[in-house]
This record gives C-alpha cells, structure tokens and sequence, in this order.
C-alpha cells in the first residue's frame, strides 16, 4: 500500500475541517479524489504530506507515517499542487535544475530538456517562466514532480489550463506512469479525466468520505449505468443486444436507447455492436455513469441529515 488513510480527523484553528476520510492507494493505480469545494480534498493531500498533523486516525505513505518521517518519505514523492510556486525570472531548464539539486541531483541541460520534452513542453532556449501559459506551467509543475522519479505522485487538478490535446498527452502520461508501477493520487473536478484514467475513487463531502471503491461497483450499485441514445442509419439485427455490456432499453424511430454496463468502455461497446451488425449512425449520452454517482452523493450528504457518515462502499 502507497497510500493509506484510516478514519482522518483533523481541525484547523479550532474548526473540525475532516471528520472521517478514508483512502487507499495502491502500486501502479491512479486513484481519484473527488469532492465538492472545500470538501477537505486538499487538506487531505496536505496531511498525506505530512505537512498537517492529524488530530485523530491513521495516515501511513510507504508504510511510514508522514508527520514523523516525511524526509524518510519525500524522496519517493512527486507533488502537483494546485498553487504552484514559479520562479518566473527562471528558465525551465534553470527551475528544474535547481528542484533536482534539491533532490540531491545534479543532471546535465539535456537531460532537463528531454524532461520537459516528456511533458509536451518546448519552450524556447532560455525563455523566461514569467511567459509562460497557464498550460506551459502546468507541463512545468509535472515535470518538476518527475524530477526525482517517484514512487508516489500526488497532482491536484494536473490538467488545468490545458486544451483538450494537450489534456490527452498527460493522460497517456500518468497512464505510462502507472503501467511502470507508479501510484498516482489525482484530485480533479474534471469527471472525464478520471472516467478515463481512473478504476477506483473516493468522494469527500463535508470532510467525510461518502464513499470509496471501483467506479464500476459503485455505479452498478447506485443504479447509475450509463444510457445513450443510439440513431441507426438501418435496423438492427433481428438478435438485440440482450448479453454482453450493452441492453436496450427503448426504441424510438430511428433512435435506440440503450444502458452501458459501467465495466465496459464506451468505445469497446460500440465497436461489439457495430460488429455483429448494428448501423450505428450517431451516438449521444443521455445519463448515468460518475457524473450522475457524484451528484447524487454531494447532493445527498447536503440534505439528507441521516446519510451514513461511513457507507460499506468504503473499505
């Protein structure tokens, strides 16, 4: 286990801010923390550091705890915050050189430059950071938390200011990362990065972890399989859909509304029906799936006063 939190309390100038959040990361996994603003997501991450002191539970990164051993810990970690600090009179090349001193590393300016090349980042030589985009920094701040290749990396919102090219690449990215046994700890409000990089999460509401485990489990349990809406260009095949990843649920004219089993990639599922035959002409998503899971759990925890302050999704 990389990462584990057990029952997180903690209060900051006398204000209880987490009450009971649980987490667990894993080799090789990128998980997702989600939660509304304020939730407590990034004082978690703040704890996970070290750099908060719990006032009751467990937080354990690489079996040790944070708070006592954090320069035992720091030197397998890699860290995106959301506020990221640029010395913007610095080079990329100057910036990562002096993180990676800091490391105890001394790499030589080609290496810096395929570092940032690895990040989808070409700025000129020696332009400075204060010229940067938003999406420029935010290729920087990765790289930099690639500097000492970690065993663990935590990023809080990594795709920022990105465009959706640009949001591709560093997902393949964290995807090669986690391939090569990295665990990844992502806190995002952008549901499709972690539809796509993510198999488990955990959603923090009011500092209490609602809920926790793999998307897939949770939407089938939730009853919030993914349904579109399907339009054919001819009829299907006289033999429906009724195994496999994709039922039908209603038929309308040309349009065929169907519900996505939340194990199945959307793309793999479409390309199973357009092999045995369905003419598929256009595709629209209609609802379901974690955008509709996390709505109804944020909505749920704010009015319902006898939501279970630890549902048994949580392990």
């Amino acid at each position: 286990m990389l990462i584990e939190i057990v029952g997180l309390r903690l209060a900051l100038g006398g204000n209880p801010i987490l009450h009971d959040v649980h987490l667990s990361l894993h080799e090789g996994e990128i998980y997702g923390l989600l939660g509304p603003n304020g939730a407590g997501k990034s004082t978690t991450i703040a704890a996970a550091l070290g750099l908060l002191q719990p006032d009751a539970g467990q937080v354990r990164v690489l079996g040790k705890d944070p708070s006592v051993s954090a320069h035992e810990i720091y030197g397998a970690l890699g860290v995106l915050p959301e506020q990221n600090g640029f010395y913007d009179w610095m080079s990329a090349e100057e910036y990562l050189a002096f993180f990676a001193a800091l490391h105890g590393r001394h790499p030589g300016p080609s290496e810096m430059q395929q570092l940032a090349a690895a990040v989808g980042l070409a700025p000129r030589p020696r332009q400075a950071i204060g010229t940067y985009s938003l999406g420029m920094r935010q290729r920087l701040g990765l790289a930099r938390a690639l500097i000492a290749e970690p065993t663990v990396l935590v990023l809080d919102e990594p795709t920022n200011g990105l465009d959706p090219r640009g949001r591709r690449e560093i997902h393949d990215i964290l995807l090669g990362l986690a391939g090569r046994g990295v665990g990844i700890l992502l806190c995002t409000h952008l549901l499709d990065d972690v539809d796509r990089l993510c198999r488990r999460v955990g959603i923090i509401v009011e500092g209490r972890t609602v809920t926790e485990g793999a998307i897939a489990d949770l939407v089938r349990n939730e009853h919030r399989q993914v349904r579109f809406r399907l339009r054919l260009a001819g009829e299907p095949p006289s033999e429906l859909a009724k195994d496999g990843h994709v039922s039908v649920v209603a038929h309308e004219g040309d349009w065929w509304i169907v519900d996505l089993d939340p194990a199945a990639t959307p793309e793999a599922a479409w390309r199973e029906l357009m092999f045995r035959g369905w003419p598929i002409a256009e595709i629209a998503r209609e609802s379901g799936g974690l955008e509709d899971l996390y709505l109804a759990l944020t909505e749920r925890r704010r009015h319902d006063r006898n939501f279970p302050d630890r549902p048994q999704g949580i392990r």
